[in-house]
C-alpha cells in the first residue's frame, strides 16, 4: 500500500520540485536586476552573510523607491554611455573627425604610423602641414576636479507624479545616484545634500577613495524630508564643504548640482557672499528645474541668475535630458 501511495505521490512531487525550482530562479533574476540597478557588484554580495544578503534583497523590494530601480539603472547607463563618450584631454562632446596640428587630439591609428619608422617622416610632414585627423569635439567646459555634490529638493511638492506615474522624487534620486557613479568613476568625492525648508538638511558623504556602502546609498536615497523649500542654507552648505576641501586638499573647481521643483527668495548679503566664494573657489553650479512654472527659469529668475547651466525637465520618463551633464562633470 505504502508502494502503491508513493507511485501516485511521484508526478505530483515531481511537479511541486520543478514549480518550486523556477520560482526560485525567477527569485534569484530579480534579485540580481535589483542588485545591479542599484549598482551592488556581484563580488559585493558574495561575501555579505547570508542573513545580511537576505535583509539587504528585502530592503530593496520593500524600499521608497523599489518600484523605481529600473528608472535608476536607466539613469545609470545612460551616465557610463556619457562618460564612454568623453575623450581623454579633449573637452566637449565628441561630434566627429577633423584635420588639424593639435597632438592631445590625434586619433589612435595615427599615433600607431609612430610605431614603424619608414612612416615617422610621413607623420612629421603632415604634422607640419596640420593635416592629422583629430578628434573634433563640440566646445564644453572641462569637467572639474573637486567634489561633486548634488543638492537635491526633497520638499512635499516633490511627491508629485509625472508621465509614466514617476514621481520628481523618484526621478530626482536616480539623477543623484547617477551622479554618484559619475562622481567615483573619476575618484572624485560625493556629497549627497537633502534639503526643504530652511530647518531641515541632511548631508551625506561618499569619499572618492573607498567604496561606498550600499546602506549608506539606500539611506540617502530613501530619505525624505518634506515641508517647504529654501534654497540659502544647501547651497550655503555645499559651498562650505567645497570651502574645507580646498583649505585642506588643494582641490578647487567642484561641481554642484541643484535639482528642484521650486523657487525660492536669497537675500542680496547671501548672493553677495556666494558670488565671493563661488570665484574664490571657481565652482560650478548646475540647475535642473522639474516641472517648475516658466517664470522659475525665466531670464532674471533666482535659477536663471545663480546657475552657470540650467536646464528644464518635463517629461520624467526621459533620463537623457540631462545626458549633457555627464560629459562636462
Amino acid at each position: 500500500a505504502a508502494a502503491e501511495a508513493m507511485t501516485a505521490a511521484v508526478p505530483g512531487i515531481r511537479s511541486a520540485a520543478r514549480n518550486a525550482a523556477s520560482a526560485a530562479a525567477e527569485a534569484v533574476r530579480q534579485e540580481a536586476a535589483l542588485m545591479r540597478a542599484w549598482g551592488v557588484d556581484a563580488g559585493e554580495t558574495e561575501r555579505m552573510p547570508f542573513e545580511e544578503r537576505a535583509r539587504l534583497a528585502e530592503r530593496l523590494r520593500s524600499g521608497r523607491l523599489a518600484r523605481w530601480a529600473e528608472l535608476i539603472g536607466r539613469f545609470r547607463q545612460m551616465a557610463a554611455g556619457e562618460r564612454a563618450r568623453k575623450v581623454e584631454h579633449a573637452t566637449g562632446e565628441l561630434v566627429g573627425v577633423t584635420l588639424g596640428d593639435d597632438l592631445s587630439r590625434v586619433i589612435p591609428s595615427e599615433l600607431a604610423v609612430l610605431g614603424v619608422p619608414e612612416l615617422r617622416a610621413v607623420f612629421a610632414a603632415r604634422y607640419a602641414a596640420g593635416e592629422l585627423m583629430l578628434y573634433d569635439s563640440r566646445g564644453e567646459q572641462g569637467t572639474g576636479k573637486g567634489a561633486v555634490i548634488a543638492c537635491v529638493d526633497t520638499s512635499h511638492s516633490m511627491y508629485a507624479e509625472g508621465p509614466g506615474g514617476i514621481t520628481r522624487e523618484a526621478w530626482s534620486k536616480a539623477c543623484a545616484l547617477a551622479l554618484l557613479d559619475q562622481a567615483r568613476h573619476a575618484g572624485r568625492d560625493f556629497v549627497g545634500i537633502l534639503f526643504s525648508a530652511a530647518d531641515k538638511l541632511q548631508v551625506f558623504r561618499f569619499p572618492g577613495g573607498r567604496p561606498a556602502p550600499v546602506t549608506d546609498v539606500l539611506d540617502f536615497a530613501e530619505t525624505f524630508l518634506g515641508g517647504g523649500t529654501d534654497f540659502q542654507r544647501p547651497l550655503g552648505t555645499a559651498a562650505k564643504i567645497l570651502e574645507e576641501e580646498f583649505d585642506f586638499a588643494s582641490r578647487a573647481r567642484g561641481d554642484i548640482v541643484l535639482i528642484t521643483d521650486d523657487a525660492c527668495e536669497v537675500s542680496e548679503n547671501w548672493t553677495r557672499l556666494w558670488n565671493e566664494i563661488k570665484r574664490r573657489l571657481d565652482f560650478r553650479l548646475f540647475g535642473v528645474a522639474i516641472a517648475t512654472p516658466d517664470t522659475a527659469t525665466a531670464s532674471g529668475s533666482v535659477l536663471e541668475t545663480l546657475c552657470d547651466n540650467l536646464r528644464t525637465v518635463d517629461d520624467l520618463t526621459d533620463v537623457h535630458t540631462t545626458a549633457d551633464l555627464f560629459r562636462v562633470i
